[in-house]
């Protein structure tokens, strides 16, 4: 990343926005509207799916952590293969149970 880069980064909107319009009051009605015209920020095009807040905020949410470990070069932790939730291993040992009992009730 360049020089020019990382510093217009750590800038907030304002900021950036003042230094490449410093008029940009007389010419827009909003911050939002200025950075949005000079590339600043960008409204992201989305299907009907993702307008549910949860579904927006999971996939924002798998976005800043992705970014972040692209920043910080992090590795995913290799997870075990059979790793299954402690409800569904609740639930098939119950079910076994359940099984064994019916078959020796059965026998007799």
């Amino acid at each position: 990343m360049s020089k020019i880069s990382e510093t217009s980064d750590r800038r907030n909107l304002r900021e950036q926005v003042d230094s490449l319009l410093p008029t940009w009051q007389s010419w827009y009605p909003s911050l939002f509207d200025a950075a949005a015209d000079l590339g600043l920020i960008r409204a992201r095009v989305c299907a009907p799916s993702l307008l549910m807040l949860s579904n927006r905020h999971a996939s924002v949410q798998s976005e800043a952590l992705q970014a972040f470990k692209e920043q910080w070069c992090v590795e995913d932790e290799p997870s075990p293969a059979s790793a299954i939730p402690h409800s569904v291993q609740r639930h098939i040992r119950n079910s076994t149970k359940h099984l064994q009992r019916s078959k020796r009730t059965n026998r007799r």
